[in-house]
């Protein structure tokens, strides 16, 4: 008898580029959280920097009439003309920047538009500095498209901030990209018009260094600050910077996905290309809510920047009293940063030692409390806490955590 063909399916072999990412620990701790939220435990979810407040009714609304006149097509990949039209306004009107049309590519989340820049411009071996603390998917972006991300440590003792003379001695001649996020994730750090002016300087100093800007939070800023960034006071530097925005955290529109990037054209053109072969064109629908969201003006965002000052000065006050916790009052964003190397070797009311800051996490959330490892973003020992909840969750939280650190010994 003739021997039966072996038709078992091979292993699945993976790419080495898909090797080198992870899930975010955000997602994880999300995750957890819901799982233990569908189980019935009493838990206060601070893991996600998303705002609790709804998007605008005059976006949504634009967004129904789109659909009802018909604009349910694809799309250009580069945006519809009418939205980057918007944003050419909105960075004239907002950031005091003026760029062409075709410089302006819009994307499906400002997490498309960095992920897409790194694909264009990255080769084996290329370097990306990034500040750390840092936000997840730069690191990994750099790594999925072929990068070495440079980590440069920027602890609490320095105020999250980079410092010009880390900067200098960082850059080599494999340094292609510098990342810099202002106002920071998970920091809440915002760099001042003197400490963005000597970052020029040595950005000046080396013209293989292209910057890219992420201000996905420039609205969301404390005591009465204003957005002010890199191009504002080096406009030199914008042949070789990309601004990366959005609408998710201004206008409450996470779901809607929509991100846009201002820079030179040639960069531009380049982004459009690495989009055409994923995912096209982003939602006509929207689209043109994110148009209506550019033109309408930020009147509705002063009652919940209020909301969100008030929650960090709930949580800053709280946590601020805990003997082993050592923390800064965040400048903007959603999150209050945390270092806890004090509560390491105390000794929980069980028994067991905290030896770690993952214990420390496990220990809060025991306790009702969901956060982030500071590992998460690089540094550790330290938790996030984001603020993006209502105020009864924040303040429920700050007791929380205040009377589970009471309990240690």
């Amino acid at each position: 008898m003739q021997a039966t063909e072996n038709t078992a399916p091979s292993a699945l072999i993976l790419s080495e580029r898909i090797q080198r990412v992870t899930v975010s620990g955000i997602a994880k701790a999300k995750q957890l959280t819901d799982s233990l939220k569908e189980a019935g435990v009493d838990i206060l979810d601070m893991t996600t920097g998303e705002p609790d407040f709804d998007t605008p009714n005059h976006v949504k609304q634009a967004a129904y009439a789109a659909i009802e006149r018909g604009e349910t097509k694809y799309t250009a990949v580069s945006g519809i003309k009418p939205l980057r039209q918007a944003v050419q306004r909105k960075l004239q009107r907002e950031n005091h920047l003026a760029y062409d049309i075709d410089q302006i590519v819009i994307a499906n989340g400002a997490k498309q538009i960095i992920f897409n820049t790194f694909a264009a411009t990255l080769n084996k071996g290329d370097e990306v500095l990034i500040p750390v603390p840092f936000w997840p998917s730069f690191p990994d972006s750099v790594r999925f498209n072929g990068g070495t991300p440079v980590l440069l440590s920027c602890p609490v003792e320095q105020e999250y901030k980079l410092t010009p003379a880390q900067l200098e001695q960082a850059i080599t001649p494999q340094t292609r990209w510098l990342v810099f996020n202002n106002p920071s994730n998970p920091s809440g750090a915002v760099y001042d018009r003197t400490e963005l002016t000597a970052l020029a300087e040595v950005i000046r100093r080396h013209p293989q260094v292209w910057v890219l800007l992420d201000e996905l939070y420039e609205h969301v800023l404390f005591d009465e600050r204003e957005h002010l960034g890199l191009l504002n006071v080096a406009p030199d530097l914008r042949e070789r910077a990309l601004l990366v925005g959005g609408v998710s955290k201004t206008y409450a529109m996470t779901g809607w996905r929509i991100g846009y990037a201002a820079g030179p054209k040639a960069l531009a053109q380049a982004l459009a290309l690495v989009q055409l072969q994923t995912t096209s064109g982003a939602s006509s629908v929207s689209q043109a809510a994110a148009v209506a969201a550019f033109d309408s003006g930020l009147d509705f965002l002063k009652p919940q920047v209020a909301a969100y000052q008030y929650r960090r000065d709930v949580l800053v006050d709280a946590l601020s009293k805990i003997e082993g916790l050592k923390l800064l009052s965040p400048q903007g964003a959603f999150f209050v940063f945390c270092q806890c190397e004090g509560l390491l070797g105390r000794q929980r009311p069980d028994g067991k030692v905290l030896a770690s800051e993952a214990d420390v996490v496990e220990y809060i959330l025991e306790n009702g409390v969901s956060g982030v490892g500071g590992s998460t973003y690089g540094l550790s020992p330290y938790f996030r806490l984001s603020i993006a909840t209502d105020n009864a969750t924040v303040e429920e939280a700050g007791r929380r955590i205040t009377a589970a650190i009471e309990r240690l010994k």
